[in-house]
């Protein structure tokens, strides 16, 4: 196995088992290393640090499978990995009653860089945004077939932008069985969702706010809701499920809010009790603001406002902007349920965001809970970053 060296002093954090290795870490490498080959990282003094996979293309140089030396890394090791992070949702219990739907492998957070693997129904969407993971698609998809194997197809999503950054061209479609439908009817929590895994977003759902959607759902009932950046309804529907008196979906994307459309008649909510509003965010919100017109619960989950350090700052105030908006279209004793999915927003920064439009909108907010994505979505220990969705059920005075 080839090597990759890293600079003197600069491999604490592997020892710390954090899976990146950044360009500015590595100190010389084989000349000759394909993309997404499985390399041994060794310290300046020559200690074996672990493997991982190269990625020339990407700062993240390299991607480390393991941190044991010994451990090797071949179609097994996958399988294995793969088996242990469905034990985990099954020993969990992620799924109750009729439930259909959850994430099987959470990427870095599984021990597996750059896959993720989701269900709906009887098909499994699949992405593969890292050179490693492309590299061993044929074993992994082997290994998924055999270890869900109920499932009737397998379906590729690989076309997240972040696969430029990796040197990799986007792809999308079958990868084993049968093609999944247009539309696939999911069950969560008593709702019903109808995902569209060709062409919705990340692979069709945002399976990380079930529990969220849930929490959600328990102050709705009589309450009139706003369901800001509602892509396909998921937390609108929740709560006329519930029992709110009306809720009114915002989106830029008419396809979006044809799909909450859908979800709304899909789930028996009365046409009069729901209301679908295209265009910018932003925009809608202050035109309420200025009509005056007031909510008694509001969702705020917006889509990634951070993807560098170097919108770290802009994005922030895109956040607090729409939390200033939100907090001053609440009647008094109104619930906000506030969301960043943006990974390098920390739950503190996060906070202090909510807390600086709180002092501009002059309300006084209490958090009465803090969330994050649900437990089919882990965070390593030793990897942050993999919390990335946090959020804040807050009460306005």
């Amino acid at each position: 196995m080839k090597e990759v060296v890293i600079k003197k002093g600069r491999d604490y954090s592997i020892k710390r088992r954090h899976p990146w290795v950044f360009s500015g870490a590595v100190e010389r490498a084989a000349p000759d290393l394909t993309r997404g080959e499985t390399v041994r990282v060794v310290s300046a003094e020559g200690e074996p640090l672990g493997c991982g996979a190269w990625s020339e293309a990407s700062q993240i140089r390299v991607r480390m499978w393991t941190c044991d030396p010994a451990e090797a890394v071949d179609a097994a090791f996958f399988e294995r990995r793969i088996a242990a992070a469905i034990t985990l949702r099954t020993d969990l219990g992620v799924l109750r009653g009729d439930d259909n739907a959850l994430r099987w492998v959470n990427s870095e957070s599984d021990g597996l860089p750059g896959l993720v693997v989701d269900q709906y129904g009887d098909f499994v969407v699949c992405q593969f945004t890292a050179a490693g993971v492309e590299r061993w698609k044929g074993e992994i998809t082997g290994a998924l077939a055999r270890l869900l194997p109920t499932c009737e197809g397998l379906y590729e999503r690989s076309d997240a932008d972040i696969r430029v950054r990796e040197g990799l061209e986007p792809v999308a479609g079958v990868l084993r069985g049968a093609a999944p439908p247009d539309q696939i009817v999911i069950r969560e929590n008593g709702c019903r969702y109808g995902v569209d895994v060709k062409c919705g977003h990340k692979t069709g759902f945002y399976l990380d706010q079930r529990i969220n959607r849930v929490r959600v759902a328990s102050v709705a009932a009589g309450r009139e809701v706003l369901n800001a950046f509602a892509y396909s309804g998921g937390f609108g529907v929740a709560a006329g499920v519930a029992g709110a008196a009306q809720v009114t979906h915002v989106d830029l994307s008419e396809p979006s809010l044809d799909l909450a459309r859908a979800n709304t008649a899909l789930n028996g909510i009365a046409e009069a009790k729901a209301e679908f509003i295209t265009g910018d965010v932003f925009q809608v919100l202050r035109r309420f603001r200025d009509s005056r017109r007031a909510f008694d619960l509001i969702v705020l989950d917006p889509p990634k406002f951070v993807e560098s350090k170097g919108q770290l700052m802009a994005g922030c105030r895109g956040y607090k902007d729409i939390n200033l908006l939100g907090m001053k279209l609440l009647r008094p004793g109104g619930i906000l349920a506030t969301f960043s999915c943006s990974g390098l927003v920390t739950p503190d920064l996060f906070h202090k965001v909510v807390a600086d439009a709180a002092v501009d909108a002059g309300r006084r907010v209490q958090v009465i809970e803090r969330v994050q994505q649900g437990p089919d979505h882990p965070e390593d220990v030793c990897f942050p970053e993999g919390l990335y969705l946090k959020g804040l059920v807050c009460r306005v005075e």
